[in-house]
């Protein structure tokens, strides 16, 4: 028995990847066991979790060696793996999966000590980060948000409930909150759905014009350093100040003559610059899960 709770316990325990150090809105994850919580400031990030932004909400980690990853609004990213340990240069590894929307990476000393090490997964294309910082935006086909709301509003039930049954009354606030804009996105989504079932418009006109975004594709801009893109077309290299685009993973990636549209303006306590050090050594004393839908 003994033996079987030792094993139960090892396979709980995800290894930290980092933590949330600013937030502007509300930040899902989705963890291996397949919980869903709110995290707040302070909240651990761990291997194997799916972050996932709402709203005009952004939200930025740092990582255990000091890199960077900022999440815009409406993003999906999940942490395949990461492993950084001073004295153990051979096992440092770092991936990550973009599966919507748009981030920034701000490479640390594990992308200045092992560059071909970090790497962001796309449905688009395999990005080596390398020690550079750098924007990539991934813009899915319109098709991918059809009978969403459904589970957007499953999800915000949940939320509302765990209000019911939190443990404190910070906790039942935001979950309140969240499940509120949740809601909002439901119904968004419920309409557009809506729309282009009757034949109006098609789904990829609604939601162009409600938010203006760029055609599918994956976007990058460099912003200093180097990064090298490879999909089934072949590998590109992109210097700071040049933006690459692909629209599927068998199109080669293309560096463009000027910004094709991206637009990633920071908010202000988020400028990598200003970021506290050493915040994932102190986030083991302050774990701050908000709630847990169940």
């Amino acid at each position: 028995m003994l033996a079987l709770l030792s094993a139960a316990t090892w396979v709980q325990a995800a290894p930290q990847a980092g933590v949330v150090t600013h937030l502007s809105g509300p930040l899902f994850v989705k963890k291996l066991d397949g919980s869903l919580r709110v995290l707040g400031e302070q909240s651990l990030v761990e291997v194997g979790d799916t972050l996932s932004t709402q709203g005009k909400g952004y939200a930025q980690v740092r990582l255990r060696d000091d890199s960077l990853l900022t999440l815009q609004p409406g993003t999906v990213l999940s942490v395949d793996a990461f492993a950084y340990d001073v004295n153990v240069p051979g096992a440092d590894a770092a991936v990550f999966t973009l599966k919507q929307g748009g981030l920034r990476s701000d490479s640390g000393l594990l992308g200045k000590r092992s560059q071909d090490r970090s790497t962001l997964m796309t449905p688009r294309g395999r990005i080596n980060l390398q020690s550079a910082s750098v924007e990539v935006y991934y813009q899915p086909t319109a098709g991918v948000a059809t009978r969403a709301s459904s589970r957007v509003k499953s999800l915000a039930m949940g939320l509302a409930a765990s209000a019911g049954h939190a443990d404190d009354s910070y906790s039942a606030f935001v979950a309140a909150v969240s499940a509120r804009y949740v809601y909002r996105l439901a119904n968004v989504l419920a309409s557009v759905e809506s729309w282009a079932a009757q034949g109006k418009a098609s789904l990829a006109a609604v939601v162009q014009k409600a938010t203006s975004v760029l055609p599918p594709g994956l976007y990058v801009h460099v912003l200093d350093g180097l990064i090298n893109l490879t999909n089934e077309g072949g590998t590109q290299g992109f210097k700071a100040g040049q933006f690459g685009f692909t629209s599927s993973f068998r199109e080669p990636p293309a560096v463009l003559p000027n910004n094709p549209g991206i637009s990633f303006t920071l908010p202000p306590a988020f400028n990598p610059s200003t970021g506290s050090q050493g915040s994932t050594a102190n986030a083991s004393k302050s774990n701050n899960v908000d709630c847990e839908v169940r």
